[in-house]
């Protein structure tokens, strides 16, 4: 090869690599951060009962133990309705589905308002966790359509900061909001927290299908070149051998592995999520608006933390280390947080570090599905791997609230679930594979 041609194609790679990051650039700020703040609202009427409890409990006569049977029936609505959720997907499109979901449960969500007693609070909470089923594994599938594997890392990861993002705004909200609107129009803060904090979804949903393209061709802000390029990347992508049914991602051993190391990363997730206010009470900070405040900590820690591992894990192309070393470093920070009890700076800390781990760990882990399989069976697989997870958040939230009621200490728990999380970073190393198209980077 002469060196005019060889210099020929070298030009023709950079500026088709110019291009192509012009044009994922684009797609990344016209949906991704839509949907991040469609995530977090979902994960603010998810876990805003957790401050909602420190009214609501002797507002309504309830122990921690029925508080945690309620806050879990979520994930018993969501585990039943996470597969057949994502079966409707694959049918009405992924635009659609997820309007749905953001409409019905801002409008369940806000319907804590009318709740009197256990019973209600159980219905509600059921039917919560029915009508978000599908959420996160839908826009997880509708991303793999149109960032390629070696570019899922970064987009995964600002879709998932919506996470601690929700505790980050939602915390400091949720105070101010126990603590502000008290007694206004004679509602108690907690009701006023559930009308206020169920209106976004709504209106989120009734702007998705202005917002959210159908497909790469119907984006009318890429022009022609830009959708040939997205195309050809997808193409490329789904050069392997991954199986592309239905029926493959309940036949697959690895979906259900990737199931049952999410549910443990969930334990920890909800534990910090659901008991963290109370942990801080009990470590002496009385005011609402505080306890919302200082909350905010840990899950700032988590937005870096998932931002820069998701970054790092595309540079690189690695993605098991990525997440096995940050889920390690969670779960010695869990570990450890039972002898910070009491002091409040020391338990801001490490519940920041476990978080931070924790949290981290999710965008990496999250590309691995979509790695192994293609079409429908992604879409199952996820939804499946959600569904076994979320098994997980109903313990997380029930075990908690039992043991406490019976040993007046969370310890044991979170012992138990650090424990979890080791487990888990060693089956990640058991993960296979992905089979290797050309130009794909090994995971």
């Amino acid at each position: 090869m002469t060196a005019s041609v060889a210099a020929g194609i070298d030009d023709a790679v950079a500026s088709n690599t110019v291009e192509a990051d012009a044009a994922y650039g684009k797609v990344m700020r016209r949906i991704v951060p839509f949907l991040c703040i469609g995530f977090m609202t979902a994960y603010v009427d998810r876990v805003n009962v957790g401050f909602a409890k420190l009214q609501m409990l002797s507002d309504l006569r309830m122990s921690e133990t029925v508080f945690g049977l309620g806050a879990g029936l979520f994930f018993l609505g969501y585990i039943l309705c996470e597969v057949p959720s994502n079966l409707l997907l694959i049918r009405v499109g992924p635009r659609t589905w997820i309007a749905r979901i953001m409409l019905t449960w801002g409008l369940l969500s806000g319907l804590m308002t009318v709740v009197h007693g256990p019973i209600a609070f159980y219905v509600v909470r059921f039917l919560l966790g029915v009508a978000e089923a599908g959420f996160m594994p839908g826009v997880l599938f509708y991303l793999a359509e149109w960032f390629p594997t070696g570019r899922r890392g970064r987009a995964t990861a600002l879709f998932m900061i919506g996470i601690p993002l929700a505790s980050v705004v939602g915390g400091p909200l949720s105070g101010a909001i126990l603590t502000g609107l008290s007694g206004v129009a004679g509602l108690a803060g907690w009701r006023w927290l559930f009308v206020l904090e169920a209106t976004p979804p709504i209106l989120l949903g009734l702007c998705t299908f202005a917002v959210l393209p159908r497909s790469i061709p119907s984006a009318a802000w890429l022009t022609e070149r830009e959708k040939t390029l997205l195309a050809r990347d997808q193409t490329l992508d789904h050069a392997g051998h991954a199986p592309s049914d239905f029926a493959a991602a309940f036949r697959d051993p690895t979906v259900w592995l990737i199931g049952a190391i999410d549910g443990a990363l969930l334990l920890g997730l909800y534990t910090v999520a659901f008991w963290f206010p109370t942990l801080l009470r009990d470590a002496g900070v009385h005011e609402t608006l505080w306890i919302g405040l200082l909350t905010a900590a840990p899950h700032a820690a988590a937005v870096v933390a998932m931002l820069l591992n998701g970054w790092h894990s595309d540079r690189t192309g690695e993605r098991r280390w990525h997440i096995v070393l940050p889920i390690l470093i969670g779960a010695l920070a869990l570990a450890l947080s039972p002898l910070a009890h009491h002091n409040i700076v020391w338990t801001v800390a490490i519940v920041s570090i476990a978080n931070a781990g924790i949290l981290g760990a999710l965008p990496p882990f999250w590309t691995l599905p979509s790695l192994l399989l293609r079409g429908a069976a992604a879409a199952a697989g996820l939804a499946l791997a959600g569904s076994i997870a979320n098994i997980a958040g109903f313990f997380a939230t029930f075990l908690v609230g039992w043991l406490k009621d019976l040993t007046h200490s969370t310890t044991l728990v979170v012992l138990i679930f650090a424990a979890v999380l080791v487990v888990s970073a060693l089956a990640v190393l058991g993960v296979p594979r992905a089979p290797r198209p050309p130009g794909r980077r090994d995971i």
